[in-house]
């Protein structure tokens, strides 16, 4: 029986795993290596680790939490259960090719298991994808500053991004994939002189992975250094599903104080309640969750 067993081996997780272990508490950490931001260059707006390569910072992380230790599975879990007597059951399977499945107990679930960010299903995103097409303007949208940019999504989503992006470049244009555009935020795009395309996408072209153009079913193709998409995310897990944990209209978990789920001894913390989804906080969520965590722990423990 463990103290705790987190679920995700990201910011969130890794944060977690260190708090709990250097409250002297047994942890099992279980990680997919499927984390949200494995495409990217790099990480950015991390005070000290600015501009660090995610598998980098992922690598420090780790060696972190083991030298207090931690122990590391590496799986995907597959089920996860409360049982009467307030102890979590863990199902998860190895990553290797026919891994096997294992179970553990723990008296306390962290789940970090993150959002999944709904790729545009256009032709040639994927070779892009990390590089020069991102889904948030906070995280790359420097590295891209006063460059052609693209905002894709359909309809108003598009033109909402633009007006964002506007911040980073003056050369903006929206488009919509042929979907809709409210005459309110249309009359916006015309005042911050961003162009909308509704024409439908068809490709994304470039050389390795530099975008250097938009191709539409018809029209003409549109040159461009990078694209922003806003086209929805999804729970990554089904875990905070099956737990009985309740959901917010943008489909993040809501939590409350300290990243209680709203189930007796589990947590949340991390893109999964949809916070503010950058690496600093989502480390910040973790270290919070992970005191909440050994706090429990000690008035069980005292009878407090």
């Amino acid at each position: 029986m463990h103290d705790a067993i987190v679920i995700g081996g990201g910011p969130a997780g890794l944060s977690a795993a260190l708090v709990l272990a250097r409250a002297r508490r047994d942890v099992l950490l279980i990680d997919s290596n499927l984390g949200r931001n494995r495409r990217a260059s790099e990480i950015h707006g991390f005070l000290t680790r600015d501009c660090t390569a995610p598998a980098d910072f992922l690598r420090e992380a780790r060696r972190d939490v083991e030298r207090y230790g931690v122990r590391v599975d590496q799986g995907e879990a597959v089920h996860a259960e409360r049982s009467a007597d307030g102890a979590f059951t863990v199902r998860y399977r190895a990553l290797e090719p026919g891994g096997a499945e294992r179970s553990s107990r723990s008296r306390k679930l962290l789940l970090a298991t993150g959002m999944r960010d709904c790729l545009p299903a256009i032709e040639g995103v994927e070779a892009f994808y990390g590089v020069s097409v991102h889904h948030c303007p906070y995280c790359d949208g420097y590295e891209h500053r006063d460059k052609r940019l693209v905002a894709y999504g359909h309809g108003d989503r598009a033109v909402g991004l633009a007006l964002s992006l506007r911040t980073w470049s003056p050369h903006v244009t929206a488009c919509t994939d042929g979907g809709p555009v409210r005459d309110e935020l249309a009359a916006r795009a015309l005042t911050m002189k961003i162009p909308i395309r509704s024409e439908r996408v068809r490709a994304l072209s470039g050389e390795g992975a530099a975008l250097q153009e938009v191709r539409f079913e018809s029209g003409r193709p549109l040159a461009c250094d990078a694209l922003f998409f806003n086209t929805g995310q999804v729970q990554r897990s089904d875990l905070p599903r099956l737990l009985g944990c309740s959901f917010k209209e943008d489909g993040g978990v809501k939590t409350s104080s300290r990243q209680c789920a709203g189930v007796p001894g589990l947590f949340v913390a991390g893109d999964a309640d949809r916070d503010v989804e950058f690496v600093i906080v989502a480390a910040a969520e973790g270290a919070t969750a992970a005191v909440a965590i050994n706090a429990e722990l000690q008035r069980e423990e005292t009878g407090g």
